[in-house]
């Protein structure tokens, strides 16, 4: 039996000779005052710069010099300090990588003014788009959606970018990167080689287009760490499961030993760090490393996970029934998806499918704004709500029965799904402006997805390429009975939310009564 660390050392010496001679070991850090990204006489070199491989992380010396054992199976990159920038290569997203073997291994960094309008970051997660139909969708929706977010400094997106079909890879950067802001990319499930053989060849075309799948970036009010955390397992079943490995967690105690704990530390990945299977099923993610990176985590007060994954979208706060024992709740920001329920449900008049997730959350993105004090706020935006309802805002979706009779018993309720609400969430209601009082978190179906189902269910002939998912208990779902003892006619229904920062989101909705003949 071989120990662990003479297995690393023995693979470490495989890649070393399979390195070829012209591998990017080394290198300068500069600060690229023409934007060219070529280091010009006049341009100054950059001391204490981070540089890594993923494992091993150094600092660029006095001379701006650098330099790492190389790998063959990782790419190099800098660790964009706070306060500097770095341009984009040809397909817009940014260059802070080179490949193994690639000529030119020097990194440019342009200074960034420091704004008092705080940090906003753009959150998707799982375009998943494998045929050109969803490769069309994602690119108009793309369009949409980011290019009035043009005031972020970074967009991050969580894995499953395309379904498969890696080819779709271009097309999608391209939609992308039309917002004009820098953006990362984590590895899913379904960005895996469908042919690899091991867990280490399973990235080779991500990692050949997004660069590293584990790496840090950081900004003035937060760090994001993003990780992968799909570990494919070929020939078994299931064929990945959600994990980290020994070189990752070097570079996670590497990284973070020497941070600071003033900014938000944000780490970014696919699978979600709670498990999801079912019971008497093995757990999504390995308890053993989740209680590992919990442990490096805990020193850092302000924190914030986030994953993707689900196609549906809910808060968890771990705590040590997970394996976290920090003073207080870890969050863990599960994020709905940019294809909704994998592109499901009837087209809008765009051609777009409506794709409403299980959990009644609609197909969309989010938003993280931070703070200079490292406090955040989250925000859902939805892609698939017409403009003018008031039932239907980014903040919550509202259902209720359109007619009751009056005098009759009041069984029936009004519902509200809080995109991201989790049970201390404040939700009241109020009818005709009268007082207002709690609504009821209940663990059900959003009833505006049941009415798909049940139109899916009675009609003649399909209605979508692939109907609407089956409705599911919702974990942000609220209910307040409706009074019918009040006159005949029209009444309106508010509804308002209160998220976690004191911020409060209305919406409105109408129900009629009727006295029976």
């Amino acid at each position: 039996m071989v120990r662990r660390g003479a297995v690393r050392a023995l693979s470490l010496a495989a890649a070393l000779a399979l390195v070829p001679a012209s591998a990017c070991e080394r290198g300068i850090v500069f600060e690229d005052l023409d934007g060219d990204g070529r280091h010009g006489a006049a341009e100054p070199v950059m001391a204490g710069v981070a540089v890594s491989n993923g494992g091993e992380i150094v600092s660029s010396d006095r001379a701006g010099q650098w330099r790492l054992p190389p790998r063959a199976d990782a790419p190099v990159f800098v660790i964009k300090p706070a306060g500097y920038r770095i341009g984009n290569g040809a397909d817009g997203l940014p260059r802070f990588w080179r490949s193994p073997g690639e000529a030119g291994c020097d990194f440019g960094l342009q200074p960034q003014q420091a704004t008092s309008a705080g940090l906003k970051v753009v959150v998707s997660s799982d375009p998943q788009a494998g045929t050109p139909r969803e490769v069309d969708y994602y690119t108009r929706l793309a369009t949409r959606a980011f290019g009035p977010q043009r005031d972020a400094a970074l967009g991050l997106t969580l894995g499953d970018v395309a379904n498969d079909e890696l080819s779709a890879y271009p097309a999608l950067v391209r939609a992308t990167t039309a917002a004009g802001i820098p953006w990362l990319h984590a590895p899913g499930n379904h960005d895996l080689e469908p042919q690899a053989a091991d867990d280490a060849s399973s990235l080779t075309t991500f990692r050949g287009v997004f660069g590293p799948d584990t790496f840090a970036w950081e900004e003035r009010e937060a760090v994001f760490v993003v990780l992968d955390n799909v570990v494919a397992r070929p020939g078994q079943r299931p064929a990945y499961v959600g994990g980290l490995r020994e070189a990752q967690f070097g570079f996670l105690e590497r990284y973070l030993a020497g941070l600071d704990r003033d900014r938000l530390l944000v780490v970014a990945a696919h699978i979600p760090w709670f498990d999801t299977a079912a019971q008497g099923r093995p757990p999504t993610t390995r308890p053993e490393d989740r209680e590992r990176l919990f442990a490096l985590l805990r020193p850092f007060p302000k924190l914030l996970l986030l994953s993707g994954h689900r196609h549906s979208q809910r808060m968890v706060f771990h705590d040590e029934t997970s394996g976290w024992h920090g003073a207080r709740p870890l969050r863990e920001f599960n994020v709905g998806a940019m294809s909704g329920a994998y592109w499901s449900g009837v087209a809008a008049a765009d051609g777009i499918p409506d794709a409403t997730m299980s959990d009644g959350t609609p197909r969309g993105f989010a938003t993280l704004r931070v703070d200079a004090d490292g406090g955040y706020r989250l925000a859902w935006h939805p892609t698939s709500f017409p403009d003018g309802d008031p039932a239907l805002t980014d903040a919550m979706a509202l259902h209720a029965p359109r007619l009751l009779r009056r005098g009759a018993y009041p069984a029936w309720g009004v519902h509200a799904n809080v995109f991201l609400g989790h049970e201390g969430t404040r939700v009241e209601y109020r009818v005709d402006a009268g007082e207002w009082q709690p609504m009821q978190r209940v663990q059900a179906p959003d009833p505006r997805l049941l009415v798909e189902n049940v139109r899916d269910d009675l009609a003649q002939s399909l209605r979508a390429f692939d109907r609407s998912p089956e409705a599911e208990p919702s974990p942000h779902l609220w209910r307040g009975a409706l009074p019918t003892r009040l006159a005949a006619g029209e009444h309106v229904v508010e509804v308002r939310a209160f998220d976690d920062h004191g911020g409060e989101h209305r919406a409105r909705i109408a129900y009629r009564l009727e006295d029976a003949p």
